[in-house]
């Protein structure tokens, strides 16, 4: 009788590392893609950067993933200003703040990698942890910058709380958008390595 290894059935995080590293190329080149607007952004698609994060949390087993990418958004962020393409209105002191939400998501990956398998009956897992993750972030980054950027000089509260329907959905939806996709493309790989495992074996 055969039987079923639990912790092989989760998927998650990436185990070869052939595929993490291509895993961690592609989350590279859509971040490049889509944050700003350097040499290589492409203008007509919304910033992947949260999900990268998250997405590389719940792939990608190294630590040091997280520090990599945060240094890649700043550089990207950078390239940006010098070439005259932003302007400096984001970059405050309060750009900091990025690093806390960013590493909410990557954590909030590496939460739900434990919660996963490789079953649809996962989806409600994901999508609460991806909306209690995206709360966490938002309440950092957006807040961090409100309060903290010096760009809003009569900030308060209620002013912050105002602001949360205008701008979270949008958010929440990008967020959601491009993790769906990933875990969509993950589910393809996935099921495409069983099916060959299973030819091979027959």
């Amino acid at each position: 009788m055969s039987t079923i290894d639990p912790v092989a059935s989760t998927g998650l995080p990436l185990r070869s590392r052939p595929v993490q590293a291509a895993a961690g190329l592609a989350l590279a080149v859509l971040m490049i893609c889509t944050r700003g607007q350097h040499f290589a952004s492409v203008d007509a698609l919304p910033s992947a950067s949260w999900a990268v994060f998250f997405l590389a949390g719940a792939l990608l087993r190294p630590g040091w993933t997280f520090p990599a990418l945060f240094v890649l958004s700043s550089l990207l962020d950078l390239a940006s200003l010098a070439l005259g393409r932003v302007t400096d209105w984001c970059l405050s002191p309060a750009y900091w703040a990025l690093a806390f939400a960013y590493g909410a998501l990557w954590l909030g990956g590496r939460y739900y990698a434990r919660l996963h398998r490789d079953h649809w009956s996962t989806v409600p897992r994901l999508v609460l942890v991806l909306l209690a993750t995206s709360v966490v972030a938002y309440l950092i980054s957006k807040g961090g910058f409100y309060f903290l950027s010096g760009r809003y000089p009569d900030a308060s509260l209620a002013g912050f709380i105002d602001r949360i329907p205008q701008y979270y959905p949008r958010t929440l939806g990008t967020l959601a958008g491009y993790v769906g996709a990933g875990f969509l493309v993950y589910a393809a790989f996935r099921f495409a390595s069983i099916r060959q495992r299973s030819g091979a074996a027959a």
